[in-house]
């Protein structure tokens, strides 16, 4: 279950992980597929933590911006000051298409977004695997959003768990004269 990211999607930017998990959620539904399975990708035309596109580039500008450049522990707090907001998405109805299609259970869903896992479970799809992106597919300025995102409490599998969760807030992405 994918949310629309022009930036990352169409564009190809690396400050974010959302093309990475579309390619990635696109070769698992492959595999599957090739391995007698059924592989789904619901792609949600919701820009962006539905911020909308405008926004989303001011708050990745403003992170560049701020002094002592983009780091993961002000990932979040930078969207508020833009936005006004953290995330503006509401999960609550997008597990309407996965029942349109029929869908009651899920093996592995390929999210770390425990909102989208939420409203998967609590509309009735049961999930029995939670996949991770694996790392080498992390784009490197894009790891201030995973960082910042596992210290915020989203899922991590057991196996990629900081033992001390503030070292992920010394996460940098690079410096705007470097683009």
């Amino acid at each position: 279950v994918h949310d629309e990211c022009n930036g990352s999607d169409v564009f190809g930017s690396d400050i974010c992980t959302c093309r990475p998990y579309l390619i990635h959620g696109i070769e698992e539904c492959v595999k599957t597929a090739q391995e007698g399975g059924v592989g789904v990708i619901v792609y949600f035309r919701k820009e962006g933590r539905s911020l909308g596109e405008v926004t989303k580039f001011l708050v990745y500008n403003a992170r560049k911006r701020q002094e002592g450049g983009d780091r993961a522990e002000t990932y979040f707090h930078r969207t508020a000051c833009v936005a006004g907001v953290e995330d503006m998405r509401f999960q609550e109805l997008m597990p309407d298409a996965l029942h349109w299609l029929g869908i009651t259970k899920i093996d592995r869903l390929i999210s770390m977004s425990d909102m989208k896992y939420n409203a998967i479970t609590q509309s009735g799809i049961q999930v029995l695997e939670r996949v991770a992106i694996p790392d080498e597919l992390i784009p490197a300025d894009a790891h201030v959003e995973i960082d910042a995102k596992m210290f915020a409490g989203y899922y991590v599998p057991e196996d990629k768990k900081a033992a001390d969760p503030t070292e992920l807030l010394g996460t940098t992405g690079r410096n705007l004269e470097d683009y």
